[in-house]
């Protein structure tokens, strides 16, 4: 999908890999993201991390000198949007994800693995690093037991200054793979998260047009997948899954393949 640099209104990018590895900011993404601003464009953060809490991810944001109060959207929100109001969920994930299936409106049970919850609605499963044999047999017994599983995001590494680690999606797949089901997915790249982005920039008055946001992340998979869901053009940076020189997938539509975010930021002017 191409596009026309003049036509973009909003930057979406993908955090790690992208903005920064483990908070520590990649070379020059802090000053594009100030040249994107100054440009009169709308710059927001939208990341399959769901293990912070919005106001955490602001917070870190700001103290490598990004404003981001209001312009964190994160896979917990995606995952959330999948339950209803008043149903109970067994959280098995970090902070984030039980801010957000609270602000649904929905009962937040955190599995701690020990603790008998009774019947819940949902599970939903996202990146923890407490997750351990008990958290897996507990959130798959409350699945085979009825309950709807649900993954915040599919990915299974995600990138740091030290190399790839496991991500959320290796915890989804575990309990998945125990229960015998299939997890529906809230994040990048699924129609949940398009949805929350689309709410967010839309006006009661006027819905926004997605072929006016760039989106940009490091990821084919989910990154690349998602501006396709969204219907906005993607741009690929190398600064995080996949590495320079390496080959792609070209069954993913790729608008502007370039090193990093300052690259972007001098290919929209």
């Amino acid at each position: 999908m191409s596009f026309e640099p003049d036509q973009i209104s909003t930057v979406l990018c993908d955090l790690d890999g992208v903005v920064w590895l483990a908070h520590q900011p990649i070379p020059g993404s802090v000053e594009a993201i100030a040249r994107l601003r100054a440009s009169g464009r709308r710059v927001m953060f939208v990341t399959n991390n769901s293990s912070k809490l919005v106001a955490e991810q602001e917070s870190a944001l700001g103290a490598i000198g990004i404003p981001a109060i209001g312009d964190v959207v994160s896979s917990a929100m995606a995952g959330a949007a999948l339950v209803a109001p008043g149903e109970r969920v067994l959280v098995a994930g970090g902070p984030g994800v039980v801010e957000a299936v609270e602000r649904r409106g929905a009962t937040a049970l955190l599995n701690d693995g020990e603790t008998d919850h009774g019947p819940v609605d949902a599970v939903v499963v996202g990146l923890h690093r407490e997750f351990d044999y008990w958290r897996l047999a507990t959130a798959a017994k409350a699945v085979m037991n009825g309950a709807r599983l649900i993954g915040t995001n599919g990915d299974t590494t995600f990138p740091t200054p030290s190399g790839l680690e496991p991500g959320g999606g290796a915890l989804v797949a575990a309990v998945a793979t125990v229960a015998g089901v299939d997890a529906v997915i809230g994040g990048k790249p699924h129609r949940p998260m398009a949805d929350v982005i689309l709410d967010v920039l839309s006006t009661a008055a006027d819905r926004f047009d997605p072929q006016h946001a760039l989106m940009v992340g490091d990821r084919l998979d989910t990154d690349g997948l998602f501006g396709r869901e969204l219907g906005s053009p993607f741009a690929l940076v190398r600064s995080g899954v996949i590495e320079p020189g390496a080959a792609i997938d070209p069954s993913v539509p790729v608008a502007l393949d370039v090193s990093d975010l300052a690259a972007v930021a001098a290919a929209l002017g």
